[in-house]
């Protein structure tokens, strides 16, 4: 797909839209609408969600991945490959590179061709911002945050738009990247944004952290966790990887995840504290039995509470179909 693929729209065929063109039609309301919908769609029991692929490289450190979800009768089936590539970050370059193509809800023929990289990246911190609406506290306006990356900036801007944040610390390994990102964020959203020197600083203290880092090691210790903290972690979306140690996952009044097969199965805190046996299936609440209204997460103020999403087929399906419908909006047809 070329950049210039999103002014070559043939009305009578399918839809070919660029990282560009995604990013200008999936604005922030309509990603965190979207996310909404899947996982409402979800607790209600109406989305379709095959199980996912993750295939670890045997030649490098590469992932890729294959998603496959249908969110509703009238939007069709939604397909998504790609690759992360934990290389790239020290290029700064995205670490998650992905197509997906969108099919008829009827005729099951080609509705649309997007990347994938710009509606990963927007998705995941559009649910995570989600999340954070309806597991923290309505007065939380500090965000710690552990990377510097993509996914650290889009956060950050998610975040800004279901809490008034009023300041927001940021680590990573790279203290250049991290000042950089910081002054970024800060001229962005006109709030304080402060690099900090340490992990720990990043955590200690603010109502909100979220985790976006493809740390194989824990850099969310939970002994440093203030009372009433909601973690997100997206970071920890296959068995090897873990952003927070055990000690977040037994301070956590409850364990929220995307989806809890898939939990079982990807994020590696949950992986691995099932098989070790302190933490039960039944324990692993859905984020869409919360926003339904079927579980409850939160029940006293100073409960900590864990989220840990590994990406799921129906956001990609929920955000695909936003963004086709914003295409449509502006004139373009298949």
């Amino acid at each position: 797909m070329t950049e210039h693929a999103e002014d070559d729209v043939d009305e009578a065929g399918p839809l070919y839209l660029s990282r560009a063109r995604v990013t200008r039609l999936l604005d922030p309301g309509a990603a965190i609408a979207s996310q909404r919908a899947a996982f409402t769609a979800l607790g209600d029991g109406t989305a379709e969600l095959p199980g996912k692929i993750m295939h670890p490289s045997r030649f490098d450190d590469s992932v890729v991945f294959a998603y496959l979800a249908r969110l509703s009768a009238d939007t069709g089936a939604v397909a998504k490959i790609g690759s992360v590539n934990p290389g790239n970050a020290a290029a700064g370059r995205p670490t998650v590179h992905a197509v997906i193509t969108v099919l008829d809800p009827v005729t099951g023929q080609l509705v649309a061709v997007m990347d994938g990289t710009a509606v990963t990246t927007l998705r995941t911190a559009a649910a995570s911002a989600v999340a954070f609406d309806v597991l923290a506290h309505r007065d939380a306006t500090e965000l710690g945050i552990l990377g510097s990356g993509t996914q650290a900036l889009a956060h950050a801007r998610a975040v800004a738009q279901v809490r008034d944040l009023r300041s927001v610390r940021l680590w990573s390994p790279h203290p250049g990247r991290r000042e950089a990102a910081a002054r970024r964020l800060a001229a962005e959203l006109g709030i304080l944004v402060e690099a900090v020197d340490s992990a720990e600083e990043a955590v200690a203290g603010p109502p909100m952290v979220a985790a976006c880092t493809l740390s194989a090691t824990p850099v969310v210790r939970g002994a440093r966790l203030a009372a009433g903290c909601t973690v997100v972690s997206v970071g920890s979306f296959e068995p090897t990887r873990s952003e927070v140690d055990a000690d977040v996952l037994r301070r956590a009044a409850a364990v929220v995840v995307d989806d809890p097969g898939t939990a079982a199965e990807h994020a590696g805190p949950v992986v691995g504290a099932l098989r070790e046996g302190w933490l039960d299936r039944e324990d692993l609440i859905p984020l869409g039995a919360v926003l339904t209204g079927r579980r409850t997460a939160r029940t006293r103020r100073d409960d900590i509470l864990f989220y840990n999403s590994v990406g799921l087929g129906v956001q990609d399906a929920a955000a695909a179909w936003a963004v086709i419908e914003a295409a449509r909006a502006h004139g373009a047809r298949p």
